[in-house]
């Protein structure tokens, strides 16, 4: 069955709510207040089935808006997820002011179907009411609501009468038919647009889901705040379901949060798998009746799907700088009224925000819609300034060249699926398809569930090379550099390095040794008097057993300088001949292997030994025996029990 959700706009005291009314049988005004003055306040909903004419059911989902000015506010978290618009204009009144500032929401938020209403024609004579529809087809000439005949789109009914309620009926199935259905394979998400109490059941909340699927038992996380909650139920359309689907209207009972703790505004989405964020680059279009042109660093009312917050607009010129560079003297950039410009929005908190997500902005004081747009990207790497290239690749909104450029960013980092998915909103699945012809042809390298731009580990195989060279220059007794080190020079993921170092050792430019890196035949290259050097150190410390004379004095001996002295010493210590156990003791690796054998023989005759017989049993000072007591403790071959160590 296929469900959409309607959403009505128009000015106060047009008629929406009876409209809706008349059309589902439903009073969408659910408040008292709003019963008692006869007006509007918040959002109301209400649903019906029509029949389609293949012997199939459309479900409509209302959502019935405010239309005073006082309370645009609540008319926005109503009309983010609509997929239709019936604009409500009575006869007797025509355009007025609020007609124009929720069309002119509509048209941010890229609605793209409706059906305008001339609704309270009961209450105009014909002249008037004919009057009434050349103005509205005059206001709505070249919008998304010009359908060619006038009298296909521009429906006039009565809500008292019931005149017109079946032309309106058969152009919202027409309509309706033209409306593609939301995915409902894509990840979760759904803005929360009330949250109460019921009786029996606890907490509820309700939204427009408008993506993905959520069912029973489904673990959801809260943004911003991250708490975890399960669904313990699903209604769609005041029905218990199996599942809730993508455009519609659903309630889920909730576990693991209080009303407290929920708000209208906050989103639910799968767990560990969004990042809020604070930042987002957007395309931003400012109306032609706006009261001024928007000035850089401007203040702003902010709206997306349920969420409003303020927002601080950093406009970027037309000669914006790459990535990583500094951006230009913006000081003076405005934006003009009807233009539109790419631009920066920080919040002050953060929020789940896709790229294609709607917004509209609102003057800071005095309120009313000045303009709005399309999230470009929520994903900003720190301490950059914003790509116009990048950018303008996410507007154009071609979905192989958006996942290439995303990886292609992130240079010798690469990005993973995760990083993916978080930062597109697509699936796994959809990822994959798109990224297909890229990896068959080479262009994308796929490294584990990490993707790298090809180029990009082209740079990095040149810079490894440069690196390693250098380092061999600077270090020539060294057998190699360090992998880590490496990698954290050149500045590259692990799956990029990684995927690198194997290759450039296949191509027998490097050798791998261990967790060292070098330049074929790039091995440690001594003169006679190092040799010579490094026998006697190595043979100094084999001869004193654990007996060990002090390491300084043994360099103190040798023919050397102090520097090439220390390197041989580091070289020994690396691979592991000599073994720092503490600042002033080395061993050789023989004198502490036989350590070993002589612990594991005493733990025949006991299993615990204390600092003395320690001693006693190696024949050593209290110099060396707690020291050597230590590395044990260290290597796990001992365990400190008290005073004494248990034998592992």
């Amino acid at each position: 069955m296929k469900s959409i959700i309607i959403g009505t706009a128009g000015h106060i005291d047009h008629g929406k709510t009876a409209l809706v009314k008349a059309l589902t049988g439903i009073d969408a005004d659910r408040l008292e207040e709003e019963k008692r003055r006869g007006i509007t306040i918040d959002l109301g909903f209400a649903h019906m089935d029509l029949p389609v004419p293949n012997g199939e059911t459309l479900r409509l989902g209302f959502v019935d808006v405010p239309g005073h000015e006082r309370f645009v506010r609540n008319m926005l978290a109503g009309v983010g997820g609509i997929d239709l618009v019936l604009l409500v204009i009575a006869a007797d009144e025509a355009i007025m002011p609020q007609t124009r500032e929720h069309f002119d929401i509509l048209q941010l938020l890229g609605v793209q179907r409706g059906i305008a209403v001339l609704t309270k024609s009961d209450l105009v004579d014909a002249e008037t009411l004919d009057v009434a529809r050349l103005e509205v087809a005059e206001f709505l000439r070249g919008t998304f609501l010009d359908r060619g005949n006038v009298s296909e789109w521009i429906i006039a009914a009565s809500s008292l009468s019931g005149a017109g309620l079946d032309a309106l009926r058969r152009a919202v199935l027409a309509t309706a038919a033209e409306v593609q259905p939301r995915d409902s394979l894509a990840m979760a998400r759904l803005p929360i647009d009330r949250v109460f109490t019921m009786k029996g059941f606890g907490t509820v909340v309700t939204g427009t889901l408008v993506a993905g699927t959520i069912r029973p038992e489904d673990d959801l996380e809260v943004f911003p705040t991250g708490r975890r909650v399960r669904v313990r139920g699903v209604q769609v359309y005041g029905r218990s379901a199996a599942a809730a689907l993508a455009g519609q209207r659903t309630a889920l009972n909730l576990t693991g949060a209080s009303v407290g703790d929920l708000s209208r505004g906050m989103t639910l989405a799968p767990p560990a798998t969004f990042e809020g964020t604070r930042r987002v680059d957007v395309m931003l279009r400012l109306l032609p009746s706006a009261p001024r042109a928007l000035k850089h660093r401007a203040r702003v009312h902010f709206h997306s799907y349920t969420m409003e917050s303020v927002a601080e607009v950093l406009l970027m010129p037309a000669g914006t700088a790459g990535a990583g560079q500094s951006s230009p003297n913006v000081v003076r950039l405005e934006l003009p009224r009807g233009k539109e410009s790419l631009a920066r929005l920080k919040l002050p908190e953060t929020a789940l925000l896709l790229p294609g997500d709607r917004f509209i902005i609102r003057q800071f004081s005095p309120v009313v819609t000045i303009g709005g747009g399309v999230v470009l990207d929520a994903a900003l790497i720190p301490r950059t300034s914003p790509d116009r290239k990048f950018l303008q690749i996410l507007a154009d909104g071609n979905p192989a060249q958006i996942v290439r450029a995303r990886i292609e960013r992130r240079g010798p980092i690469g990005i993973s699926m995760a990083a993916l998915v978080a930062e597109t909103g697509w699936t796994k699945a959809v990822i994959e398809t798109q990224l297909a012809s890229a990896l068959n042809a080479g262009i994308m390298i796929r490294a584990g569930e990490h993707f790298l731009a090809a180029e990009a580990i082209a740079s990095l195989k040149s810079h490894v090379l440069d690196a390693i060279t250098e380092f061999h220059k600077k270090n020539p007794l060294a057998g190699g550099m360090s992998r880590e080190e490496l990698r954290e020079q050149v500045i590259a993921g692990a799956e990029a390095f990684n995927l690198v170092a194997a290759a450039l050792a296949r191509e027998k430019k490097i050798e791998l040794t261990g967790d060292r890196v070098r330049l074929p035949g790039m091995g440690v290259v001594m003169s006679d008097e190092e040799t010579q050097s490094k026998k006697t150190i190595e043979d100094a410390f084999a001869a004193a057993g654990l007996k060990v004379p002090a390491l300084q004095e043994v360099l103190a001996g040798l023919k050397i300088d102090r520097a090439r002295a220390q390197k041989i010493m580091t070289l020994l210590l690396r691979d592991k001949v000599l073994i720092k156990i503490s600042d002033d003791l080395v061993f050789h690796r023989a004198a502490l292997d036989g350590l070993r054998q002589l612990i594991k023989a005493h733990k025949t005759k006991s299993a615990n030994i204390d600092v003395a017989h320690f001693k006693e049993l190696i024949g050593v000072t209290r110099k060396y025996a707690i020291p050597l007591l230590e590395y044990l403790d260290r290597e796990r071959v001992t365990r400190r029990v008290g005073d004494a160590r248990q034998i592992l």
